[in-house]
């Protein structure tokens, strides 16, 4: 059966939660949890999205993430698909990374607008 579909409206506050691919590592060190949050930065700009807490674990992260807009899943998307990529070119990796709440694997074709 499928998932029901996200509702999603303008100033709503939602807690995300994104696993690594088959419960994989998705931060192998501070480095990479740093470029997740500079890529997580950027989601911000572009979607207006306003982040009230994370917790950033080894093979999966938290966010508490207010939508001025309701635009959840595609800055969702964005953000999950340009740290894929950023994490694929870094470790000379393909394919997935993460898989969260939103049942969804980004792989590098996926993403558009790096």
């Amino acid at each position: 059966m499928p998932r029901k579909l996200r509702v999603q409206y303008p100033g709503a506050i939602y807690h995300v939660m994104s696993r690594g691919d088959r419960r994989e590592d998705i931060f192998l060190d501070d480095v990479d949890r740093q470029d997740f949050l500079k890529t997580l930065a950027e989601t911000c700009q572009k979607t207006g999205f306003q982040v009230h807490a994370y917790c950033l674990m080894r093979n999966h992260c938290h966010l508490v993430v207010e939508t001025p807009e309701a635009n959840l899943v595609a800055g969702m998307a964005w953000l999950l698909s340009a740290y894929t990529i950023r994490l694929n070119i870094g470790t000379n990796s393909l394919g997935t990374c993460s898989a969260g709440a939103t049942r969804r694997s980004w792989s590098r074709a996926a993403a558009t607008g790096i």
